[in-house]
């Protein structure tokens, strides 16, 4: 239930931002997510779908764009993306480690139809 609560922050965001344009319908709403994040991409469009019902961005089209984990070394500022199976970093071994990207979530844009 956790995409849910996602799918409705999007909506409410996007309806938000369409308000001063005065859109009369949303047609297109791009979303930034990072590779680490727990968001399902299905999950959000299968409850967009219903909860966009009734209002002006029923129809929109989502559109997930993912954002490769990158991560920096605390020890040696070696920056890295992990693999799979290893988190440490490759150049010094260290376990400490800062997420720089890809744990992101956001509304990056909309695109709206005025009358």
């Amino acid at each position: 239930m956790h995409e849910l609560a996602v799918t409705e922050s999007i909506l409410e965001i996007s309806l938000r931002a369409a308000q001063p344009q005065n859109a009369r319908r949303i047609t297109k709403i791009f979303l930034r997510i990072g590779q680490w994040s727990s968001i399902v991409d299905d999950s959000i469009q299968f409850h967009w779908d219903t909860i966009s019902e009734g209002t002006i961005a029923s129809g929109a089209l989502l559109h997930f764009e993912r954002i490769p984990t990158q991560l920096l070394c605390l020890d040696c500022a070696h920056p890295y993306q992990p693999t799979s199976d290893e988190l440490l970093c490759p150049r010094c071994g260290s376990a400490r480690i800062h997420v720089t990207r890809g744990d992101e979530f956001q509304v990056d844009s909309i695109e709206i139809e005025n009358d």
